[in-house]
């Protein structure tokens, strides 16, 4: 028989590894994501056929209005999650994103990791940039995506309050830290491809800008998305997230 101090040992064991399992459990649902534990999110639809081209933390515009290029010569449109900051100061820009047919969705004022903001930084962060977004494009912001992709369940049911719908993904690289475009469309690639054989639609997160200023270097993304437009026109169909709605 185990003697009482090896059953209070045990029982500490327990304890922690009950624990861990339960921080480790909501690290998942506040980070990955595809996790549907904090809320109801939208990543992309059973069908292989299609990809969704989103693009965070713009606009910028030393690469914005190339990318604009990109996809107008290719006939596609993409989503694009503006930090609204950024928004203010390039409005122009802004409004001729939404006036070449993108959807513009809200990625947040100033790029705080949710998850660990408080209730009303969380409102104020989300409501000043729809209204700052709406104000500039004249049309309603129905999407939400979390930096990092990190929530709650409070910043999700803040983004619906507020009417939009929180948007994810599945399929990501570290495009803002490699240098090399052919890289990042090669691994988009083989995620997509393999989504594909899985049954599963693409939504796609590239950056053309960044978090904290205006101007930062995105040609690596830019070559990537070009990547992925000449291999995959005419063989998937292109959309913007609200065609999954």
């Amino acid at each position: 028989m185990l003697s009482e101090s090896v059953k209070v040992a045990l029982e500490g064991i327990s304890a922690l590894a009950a624990l861990g399992l339960a921080a480790g459990g909501c690290a998942y649902a506040a980070m990955a994501p595809r996790s549907q534990i904090f809320g109801d999110t939208l990543v992309a639809p059973q069908g292989r056929g299609q990809i969704a081209l989103t693009f965070d933390d713009g606009p910028n515009p030393a690469w914005t209005p190339q990318l604009l290029d990109l996809l107008a010569k290719h006939r596609a449109h993409a989503t694009f999650f503006l930090v609204g900051k950024h928004a203010m100061e390039e409005p122009y820009l802004t409004r001729y994103i939404a006036e070449a047919g993108h959807v513009i969705g809200n990625h947040s004022w100033s790029h705080p990791n949710l998850a660990l903001a408080s209730p009303r930084k969380v409102r104020d962060e989300l409501k000043q940039t729809k209204q700052t977004l709406e104000h500039i494009t004249g049309a309603p912001v129905r999407f939400f995506r979390p930096p990092y992709g990190a929530r709650r369940p409070d910043v999700l049911a803040a983004a619906r309050d507020l009417g939009m719908i929180p948007v994810l993904w599945n399929a990501m690289t570290n495009d803002w830290a490699e240098r090399s475009g052919e890289k990042i469309g090669h691994k988009l690639s083989e995620r997509i491809d393999l989504l594909g054989r899985r049954g599963w639609a693409a939504n796609v997160v590239l950056h053309d800008g960044a978090p904290e200023r205006l101007g930062v270097d995105r040609e690596p993304s830019i070559q990537a998305a070009r990547i992925l437009l000449e291999r995959y026109i005419g063989v998937r169909r292109f959309v913007t997230v609200d065609a999954w709605v």
